[in-house]
């Protein structure tokens, strides 16, 4: 599931097969990073540049691959 003209910054899938992703929604500011799991929004959390909106994407992104998550 994604919103029409998001950008996806990243996609990955767990050990049990289930996906995730974060996309950056359209518009702003503030700018909106949003994440789903399992094709479901699990959260949305908002950003005053699009900079920190991808470093904190990107955090998670390594916290999930520390867990075992792989890119698709």
């Amino acid at each position: 599931m994604t919103t029409p003209g998001a950008t996806v910054l990243w996609r990955l899938r767990s050990p049990r097969r289930e996906g995730a992703h974060a996309a950056v929604l359209p518009g702003g500011p503030p700018f909106t990073l949003a994440f789903f799991v399992a094709h479901q929004l699990d959260r949305v959390e908002n950003y005053d540049t699009v900079d920190l909106a991808v470093f904190r994407a990107d955090d998670v992104k390594r916290t999930l691959v520390e867990e075992g998550w792989v890119e698709e």
